[in-house]
């Protein structure tokens, strides 16, 4: 891994927090000022090291998930919660709930163990 790869990855966390806390700007700082932590404590490290690679594929990860697993909400009037659900998001099909108990597996492929 390069420091190209290492700055791609930098700028792709960016955006995912961008478009993860939208609206939420003191959120949005706070993710902004961790990523920037991270990274700066990394700067150092050997451009073919294992941790390097490591730390750019979590980084990686991370953003993922911020983009298309995490859901803000916000409370109405009404006290109900109003999501924010974007292009990103994504949507399950929920064909794994429709499954009988003992059938579904779960995510390293075994049964989970309540449905021995």
């Amino acid at each position: 891994m390069s420091r190209v790869s290492a700055l791609a990855a930098y700028r792709n966390l960016l955006r995912s927090i961008r478009i993860a806390f939208e609206g939420d700007v003191a959120t949005m700082n706070a993710a902004r000022f961790e990523a920037r932590n991270n990274f700066e404590a990394n700067r150092d490290l050997p451009q073919d090291s294992k941790v390097l690679e490591k730390s750019i594929s979590k980084a990686n990860e991370v953003s993922k998930f911020l983009k298309e697993n995490l859901v803000q909400g916000k409370v109405t009037d009404e006290g109900k919660y109003q999501l924010r659900i974007h292009e990103h998001t994504e949507r399950g099909d929920n064909e794994s709930i429709k499954q009988p108990p003992g059938t579904r597996n779960t995510l390293a492929g075994v049964k989970c163990c309540s449905a021995s």
